[in-house]
């Protein structure tokens, strides 16, 4: 059960974080560079609400219940997967977005969008925060994969 319940998390979190960089982003990034700037700081605050942060940090939180779980049963099948699916999720995905996109939205936030500042940190902000989103969004999406190849 915990492993399908991580395959579903990973999945989301994936899920949110593909349409990030595939869509959300680029609009984003053609506004003119106040608007952009409002609109992600806008983003940022309601990314930190209960329904996104119980998925993403949920996970966070499932993903070293499975391996501990998985260290102290040691399955005869499946453990390689279940430990690189839950050290992907929690390096690739939770530690990357503390360690990258969180330090990135904080600057962010300190600037007044409508100031020259902010309009040059915006692209190299979108730049930066995209490329480490794409490197989120293949770790969740492989956590999940490698998950459900612990399921067969």
């Amino acid at each position: 059960m915990l492993t399908v319940l991580g395959v579903l998390g990973t999945g989301l979190v994936a899920g949110v974080f593909c349409g990030f960089s595939t869509f959300v982003m680029q609009g984003l990034a053609a506004l003119p560079p106040a608007q952009g700037v409002a609109a992600m700081n806008a983003i940022n605050v309601s990314a930190v609400r209960p329904p996104f942060m119980l998925v993403f940090a949920g996970q966070a939180v499932l993903s070293a219940v499975i391996a501990v779980v998985t260290f102290v049963l040691w399955p005869d099948e499946g453990t390689v997967e279940l430990l690189v699916g839950s050290g992907l999720y929690l390096f690739g995905v939770f530690g990357l977005t503390m360690m990258a996109n969180v330090p990135r939205n904080d600057a962010l936030a300190r600037l007044d969008p409508g100031t020259r500042e902010a309009a040059a940190y915006w692209p190299t902000y979108v730049r930066e925060w995209t490329l480490w989103n794409h490197v989120r969004t293949v770790a969740s999406a492989a956590a999940a994969v490698t998950y459900l190849l612990a399921l067969t």
